[in-house]
């Protein structure tokens, strides 16, 4: 005999952006008392697998969530999710991509010399010009008017050098586009109009890929859409999670 069994709300788990830090309380609030869960990525690690392994601990409690990776965390939420984790019901991946977007060898070659730099190269340099690439026209007109000065003072708060470049040679090496059919959860990318750092191509390959994904392109916002536009954001995101199934089909015999 077949049941239907209740499903309570899922724990929404919220994975950083290349700065590490937490998803701050501005940006939870338009989820309400949705169970809600935020983490710091670790210092120094240079390898996507090992990020998932850090996230995959840190929910080790939790028997239904959704994964909800911005930019770099994006990344990690898709790493995480190709191990078709147990409890995972669905993944949201914001301004994300299976392999390195930068298709360019001499950028490459660029970032490498660039991720290396130290003390006042670090903080005038690589900082300034990597808030220059997040940056769009449409940053200052959301609910929380956004620059490349907050950019800038987002990363010199929270992103030691060595941890910038280490995430850099994360970027550089991962790799997913191959594991893309492995998830085998509903899937929402979430896509800014404007975004000169990854480009519209990263989230074509992930909607071809991904065999049960759609995308959401969300109009005048940029990279830093989740800073800029929380509540824009959230709404996107809230709506996707309305359309998970609200009972799990089980089998009594």
């Amino acid at each position: 005999m077949n049941t239907n069994e209740a499903l309570s709300s899922p724990t929404l788990v919220f994975i950083p952006c290349f700065s590490g830090a937490p998803w701050s309380a501005e940006q939870l609030a338009p989820y309400g008392e949705a169970p809600k869960r935020t983490l710091r990525l670790p210092e120094g690690v240079d390898d996507i697998e090992r990020y998932a392994d850090h996230v995959e601990t840190a929910i080790a409690d939790l028997d239904d969530y959704v994964l909800i990776g911005d930019s770099f965390g994006a990344n990690i939420a898709l790493a995480l999710a190709t191990r078709r984790p147990r409890g995972l019901r669905a993944l949201v991946l914001s301004g994300g991509f299976a392999a390195n977007p930068v298709d360019s060898k001499p950028w490459k070659a660029l970032m490498r010399v660039v991720g290396k730099a130290r003390g006042p190269l670090y903080r005038q340099l690589t900082l300034r010009a990597h808030a220059h690439r997040l940056a769009s026209p449409f940053d200052d007109n959301g609910q929380v008017p956004w620059s490349e000065a907050r950019s800038r003072d987002l990363f010199l708060a929270n992103t030691p050098a060595t941890s910038f470049d280490a995430r850099l040679q994360a970027v550089l090496t991962a790799d997913y586009v191959d594991a893309l059919g492995r998830v085998r959860v509903p899937t929402l990318l979430l896509t800014p109009s404007h975004d000169v750092l990854i480009g519209e191509n990263a989230s074509k390959v992930m909607l071809a890929g991904i065999p049960d994904a759609r995308e959401v392109v969300l109009p005048n916002t940029g990279h830093m859409f989740r800073f800029s536009h929380p509540a824009t954001y959230a709404t996107a995101v809230k709506d996707f999670l309305a359309t998970l199934p609200t009972t799990r089909q089980g089998t009594d015999a």
